[in-house]
């Protein structure tokens, strides 16, 4: 694995418990951009969209992921919308990127009414429905891997990760 690991998909796929387990087995360290954002900010994902606006948090974004993904060997949890940018896109491509898939249903009961999304206020599922329906091509074009997360449980999910990612370098 010469490459960052790096884990897409909507809100309520797994990306960030995934992702820590995987890094956990691994021995990798882990990062999620939005936790780096928040770190580096003060300011919740919620409150820099409220304050500043998304296209300010949009640029952070982009700037945070470049930069965690030129360390090398480390698993990446990207925020559900940041493969809207085209350099971003560009970037993930070159890494080992897993694309956690999830049914509609799995990702309502595992975001529930969670305030700290600011894309899913309001009518979550509809919300949902509409996140997937447009960031599923953006997904699509990355993903070196697809694991379907919708009927297995975060240590299958991770297992079934490993395993695809150590037959890759044997």
């Amino acid at each position: 694995m010469a490459s960052a690991i790096v884990f897409v998909g909507v809100p309520g796929a797994g990306k960030t418990t995934v992702g820590k387990r995987v890094a956990q087995q691994l021995n990798l360290p882990f990062f999620d951009s939005d936790q780096v954002i928040e770190q580096r900010s003060g300011k919740s994902v919620s409150d820099i969209f409220l304050q500043d606006g998304e296209p300010i948090f949009r640029a952070q974004e982009a700037s945070v992921i470049a930069e965690l993904l030129q360390q090398g060997d480390c698993v990446v949890s990207l925020g559900g919308g940041a493969l809207a940018n085209d350099s971003t896109r560009a970037l993930v491509k070159s890494a080992n990127c897993v694309w956690l898939e999830t049914g509609l249903a799995q990702a309502v009961e595992r975001v529930g009414m969670n305030r700290n999304r600011p894309l899913l206020l309001g009518n979550v599922r509809g919300q949902l429905a509409d996140l997937m329906s447009a960031r599923e091509p953006f997904y699509r074009e990355v993903a070196s891997h697809t694991v379907n997360t919708s009927a297995l449980g975060v240590d299958e999910v991770a297992s079934a990760i490993v395993t695809i990612l150590t037959s890759e370098t044997q």
